[in-house]
């Protein structure tokens, strides 16, 4: 086990109806006025975002609101929310929706406090000051309610790009299950084929003697292996959607990545599919991470065929491993088209003929130098072939 830090303040304000809380939460953590951040119409028709405005004004906190945030969010609205937040003097974001809005609240937060542009922070500087921010989460998908990560894709050149730092750790998430009854089944299998991605790409590490995070890991993905097909075959099931939900942020808070090296291969592949396509981040995981496992497996076949043993209930082939590994790999695709997710670039919306342009922006576009690193170190020949594998 390496050495490492874990900081990880965020407060969890979990059960039915945690959304009226809103405005107690907001003053406990200093909020003198707030943007209401939020995507689609969702949050209105449900009534949610009415709720949280009568949380606010119980408290007598002033708000601005910005919806419009996309899946997959853009620069232009972090842009426009960064100038709002300065024009009204707002001193606290609040987001109310998925991992969409919040990665997007945590940009804006993080730029209304810098002279430069916020997408400096999405091309490696790390973010050490921001707005607080709160969230108040409608998906269970990429954990980005206890996380220190934001991911925005940029608009001019599409580039999809990640930032990190402590400092736009929310200061408190509410998780109400029941928000997240209403979702359609493909995104609800979206969101549970984040959070199994959050996991693996943790649970493929190149250190050593992790047997604690290896086995919390294991026991999330069990979990989501469980309580996946139960949500998907009855919406309205609470518990497996309140199961759902707190794995998906105990995947990605980084309580299983510490002491050890991470991939995120398969986030960086996907994360061109989804700038290109606009699909859903999950559905591309779903087609990325088969392909990316099989072809980085014998890397370290033992480690997928650990995972093929423990999790998917393979039996351990000692003289051929790479044959459990692959059964292993076969088991969690299979399991991702079972709830409702695609296999390969057709079903995806992808094409075949766009893969050099997706590996000239994965490997050399906004900064980077022809490869990129995780669990393996992949050249675009590398990812050319693993693209082709989608196929």
């Amino acid at each position: 086990m390496e050495n490492f830090e874990f900081y990880s303040p965020t407060f969890f304000e979990f059960g039915k109806d945690t959304e009226n809380k809103a405005g107690e939460l907001v003053k406990r953590f200093g909020g003198n006025k707030v943007l209401i951040h939020y995507g689609g119409g969702s949050v209105v028709r449900s009534g949610l975002l009415d709720r949280v405005k009568s949380s606010l004004d119980n408290e007598n906190i002033p708000y601005v609101e910005l919806g419009g945030v996309k899946p997959n969010p853009r620069s232009g609205l972090v842009y426009e929310g960064i100038d709002l937040c300065k024009k009204e003097n707002v001193d606290f974001v609040l987001a109310v929706g998925g991992g969409s809005v919040i990665d997007s609240s945590k940009a804006i937060a993080a730029g209304v406090v810098y002279d430069g542009d916020f997408w400096d922070f999405y091309q490696g500087k790390r973010i050490e000051k921001a707005l607080n921010i709160g969230t108040i989460l409608t998906i269970a998908a990429a954990g980005s309610e206890g996380s220190p990560d934001s991911v925005i894709t940029k608009e001019e050149g599409m580039f999809k790009r990640g930032a990190s730092g402590d400092a736009i750790r929310p200061k408190f998430s509410i998780l109400n299950p029941a928000l997240t009854q209403t979702l359609p089944s493909f995104q609800s299998a979206a969101g549970i084929t984040d959070i199994m991605a959050h996991l693996y790409e943790r649970y493929l590490t190149n250190s050593t003697e992790v047997e604690v995070t290896d086995r919390l890991i294991e026991a999330l993905l069990l979990t989501m292996k469980h309580e996946g097909p139960r949500v998907i075959e009855n919406p309205d099931n609470y518990d497996a959607r309140a199961n759902i939900m707190w794995a998906g942020m105990m995947a990605h808070n980084n309580s299983c990545g510490v002491g050890r090296s991470q991939d995120w291969n398969s986030h960086t592949i996907e994360h061109e599919l989804s700038a290109l396509y606009d699909c859903a981040h999950g559905a591309g995981l779903a087609v990325t991470m088969p392909a990316v496992f099989t072809y980085t497996m014998n890397h370290n076949v033992m480690r997928f065929a650990k995972a093929a043993v423990r999790i998917w209930g393979c039996q351990m082939d000692f003289e051929h491993p790479e044959v459990t590994a692959k059964e292993g790999i076969e088991a969690f695709r299979n399991y991702l088209i079972s709830i409702g997710m695609p296999k390969n670039f057709e079903e995806l919306g992808a094409k075949e003929e766009d893969i050099p342009k997706l590996v000239n922006v994965l490997c050399r576009g906004d900064g980077r130098e022809g490869t990129i690193s995780g669990f393996v170190t992949l050249n675009e020949e590398d990812c050319t072939k693993i693209y082709k594998m989608m196929v």
